[in-house]
Formats: structure tokens, C-alpha cells, sequence
């Protein structure tokens, strides 16, 4: 759904069939998930209640919608089938928000919530709630008539969490806006049970995102006091190297049993990950780099490289390969940096714009090679190949930087700002 598409009334979602990319039917709406916000923020939309045809009821994140339209829901076909289980942060639309009594914020008058609109912002991938429909007059048995009308998320009063109170949910809504990094640091300097009581309300990307910022005892920590099932989902979220990182500190059995939860084809990168050193190319790498065939044009390496999920790093070249499209690849061509991408025509085939002067690092390489390489060549991410010029995958800079600083950099760093905030 583009930027400037019309609001969806989630009345209207009630219902909806669920596809897959191959318009194969896969489930139904039966409710909607919000995050509700301090203050009067519209909440933010999570995701979707599908249910399967075995009734089943499972949670399908918005980044995992591409399209809303037509009285259809399209997914991208990887669903997680456990069971959905609502967390102390989300309310669930249809369950719990309409046919709720709230306050006109203007007149003071109650009303009825009969329905709220949902909307995709302008270039991200976020949703949220931004409208609400609702009925003046009093509410009873034989009293369904009355005044309608539609109003911003803002106008009314009775939704959102109140500013004041020390709930795990008050805590969440008021560093929601705080980069991953930082909420580490706020996660890190709190008590182990505050630490465990936020970390079960975040959503499994968010927590996923701030566990790679944060040291392995608190990891290992958090991860710990998690249901396996839902620290299985975690792990998924995380990038393929964070999380053989974090795996490889538990001990044998919890690594297995994790693994055994964990979907096959993200348990199978991670496994692949854990067989190199640590400190190696290979033990560096991530398995999920910008992959294209030559045949592939300047336009479609720019719509992969725009994609928001990637760092940056990862969006600043394209590795261009024989298929298989997904590591270990067919035989590495080479690469193709991003200031290329936006000096050559649209239609220009990738295979012949490219960068194979560099040697590629081998998963073997110890990490000063690795380091040496970025600075001698200026690189923010390194291309990895194996012996048989398969590429296995890519090492970026932020990797090389976490395994070269020393162990306290993250107190360090915190401390550091800390005292410009008192000088300031």
C-alpha cells in the first residue's frame, strides 16, 4: 500500500482472506494488533490475528504484509506458525477497543468507539492508527442511536497509557523512539527484573534489534528468562552472525533445543556460522547480503538496496553472482558499489558494471586480516568465497569494530555521554 493510499477501516478487515505471493489462500483475519503509546500518540500497528484453516490463530507482522487491497491481505509467504500470544504492551482492535466508552478531549463528552482507521506512513513501512470513528449519547441495550463522526487518534481521551506510573509498559512507550544502541544502554544500567519485564513487552524485531547492542551476559541473561518458543522467534528476527554469537555462549543442550525450535532455513545459516571461528571471516560474516544474477539490471539493484531493513552498511554494495541467488551462491562475479548503482542508467545489466579488482576474503581469514582489508580499501562490507568461488556470505565494518573494541566500549560509550549531558 503506497504512502498516499486511503486510510483502511478495520471493520473492513474483519475477515479478510491472507495469501501468499502465489495467490494461495492461507488464513483469515480475526483481529489486529496495536502498541499503544504515553500520552496521545497513535498507537503503532503491529501486525495481524490470522487464523489458519486448522484454527489456529498465529501473529503475521506488517513487515510481512506487502499489499492491502481488494478485500485481500498479501503476505510474503514466511508465516510463524505458533501460536499468537498477546504481550502486557498490545491491545488487540477488535477484542478490546471498539465498543469502548472514551472522552471527546474537546467537549468532554463520552462516546462510543464503533471503529478506527489504519494508515501506512509515507515512505516506511510502518503502520498506524490515525483515526476513530465513534457515536455520542449514551450506551445501553435499546440505545444504539446517535451522533457519528470521525475524528483524529488525538481527539479522543481513554486509550493510551498514562504518562505517570512505573510499568514496564510506561517505561517501553517512553523510549520507543530511542535507536536500538541506546535502548541497550537504558536496558543494561536497569534492575534484572525491570530488564526482564521490558524485554518481554518488546515486539520480537525490537528486542531481536537491541540484544545485538547489548553484551553477551545480557544476553544470555534476557534470552533466558524467555519461553524457548518465543526466544526461538527472537533469535529468527536477529542477524544470522548476532545470533550464533549469542548461541554459541549456552551450553550444548539449550544451543540444540533452540536450534530444534528455531525455522529450518534460519537455524541451517546459523548453524552454518557456528562451524568457523569466531574470529575469523567466516565467524564475522553475515549470511544475508544483496544478492543479484549479471542478467540483473542498475533499477532492480536499487529497489534492493532501498529496502529499510538493511544497514547500511549492507545497502552500500550488491554481490553479484551465478545461482543459486542464496548462500553459499553459484560461482562470485563480483560487486557492484552503490555510487556505481546511481551513476549508470536504469537498464544497465549489473554484470557488466562490475568492481573484480579486490580480492575476496576468505572465510578463514583471522580478524586483523579482515581489518587490515577494510582499511587499506576504504570498505564498509567485504564479500566472503570459499575455495570453489561460492560467496558464503559478508563481513561489514560494524562486525569487525565489535570484535576489535574492548569488552567495556559499551560502558565506556555510556559514561561518555552521561557526562556531556551534566556539562551541557
Amino acid at each position: 500500500m503506497a504512502g498516499g493510499a486511503p486510510r483502511i477501516f478495520v471493520s473492513h478487515l474483519s475477515g479478510t482472506a491472507v495469501f501468499d505471493p502465489n495467490g494461495d489462500q492461507v488464513g483469515r483475519v480475526r483481529d489486529l494488533v496495536v502498541m499503544l503509546r504515553v500520552g496521545r500518540k497513535p498507537p503503532r500497528l503491529l501486525g495481524l490475528v490470522v487464523e489458519l484453516a486448522t484454527r489456529r490463530r498465529i501473529f503475521l507482522p506488517m513487515t510481512r504484509v506487502t499489499g492491502i487491497e481488494s478485500g485481500e491481505v498479501i503476505s510474503t509467504g514466511v508465516l510463524n506458525v505458533r501460536r499468537f500470544e498477546q504481550r502486557p504492551t498490545e491491545r488487540l482492535v477488535l477484542g478490546e477497543m471498539l465498543d469502548r466508552r472514551v472522552r471527546l478531549v474537546e467537549s468532554g463528552e463520552e462516546v462510543t468507539v464503533l471503529d478506527v482507521s489504519v494508515r501506512q506512513l509515507p515512505a516506511r513501512r510502518d503502520w498506524e492508527v490515525d483515526r476513530v470513528f465513534v457515536r455520542k449519547g449514551k450506551e445501553g441495550a435499546f440505545r444504539r442511536k446517535g451522533e457519528t463522526l470521525t475524528v483524529d487518534w488525538s481527539a479522543v481521551d481513554g486509550f493510551s497509557l498514562e504518562e505517570h506510573g512505573q510499568g514496564a509498559e510506561n517505561l517501553l512507550a517512553t523510549f520507543e523512539q530511542l535507536r536500538p544502541a541506546d535502548l541497550a544502554n537504558v536496558l543494561h544500567h536497569l534492575s534484572a527484573k525491570r530488564r526482564a519485564e521490558v524485554a518481554a513487552a518488546l515486539d520480537d524485531d525490537r528486542l531481536a534489534d537491541v540484544l545485538e547492542e547489548l553484551p553477551e551476559d545480557d544476553q544470555i541473561e534476557i534470552l533466558g528468562k524467555l519461553k524457548e518458543e518465543r526466544a526461538a522467534d527472537v533469535l529468527e528476527a536477529m542477524d544470522p552472525d548476532d545470533a550464533a554469537d549469542l548461541l554459541a555462549e549456552l551450553p550444548e543442550d539449550d544451543k540444540e533445543r533452540l536450534l530444534t525450535l528455531m525455522q529450518p532455513d534460519d537455524a541451517a545459516d546459523v548453524r552454518r556460522l557456528m562451524a568457523y571461528e569466531e574470529r575469523t571471516a567466516g565467524g564475522l560474516m553475515t549470511t544475508e547480503p544483496i544478492v543479484l544474477r549479471p542478467d540483473a539490471t542498475v533499477a532492480d539493484a536499487l529497489a534492493r538496496v532501498r529496502q529499510e531493513d538493511l544497514s547500511p552498511a549492507l545497502a552500500a554494495q550488491v554481490y553479484v553472482c551465478r545461482p543459486p541467488d542464496e548462500t553459499p551462491t553459484g560461482k562470485y562475479l563480483g560487486t557492484v558499489h552503490f555510487q556505481r548503482l546511481l551513476r549508470d542508467p536504469p537498464y544497465t545489466l549489473v554484470g557488466s558494471i562490475l568492481d573484480d579488482d579486490l580480492r575476496p576474503l576468505s572465510p578463514e581469514d583471522q580478524l586483523p586480516v579482515v581489518a587490515g582489508f577494510f582499511a587499506a580499501y576504504d570498505m564498509v562490507a567485504a564479500p566472503v568465497v570459499d575455495e570453489g568461488g561460492a560467496l558464503l556470505g559478508a563481513v561489514t565494518v560494524d562486525d569487525v569494530l565489535d570484535h576489535m573494541l574492548p569488552e567495556d566500549w559499551r560502558e565506556t560509550e555510556f559514561h561518555l555521554q552521561e557526562e556531556a549531558g551534566h556539562g551541557a
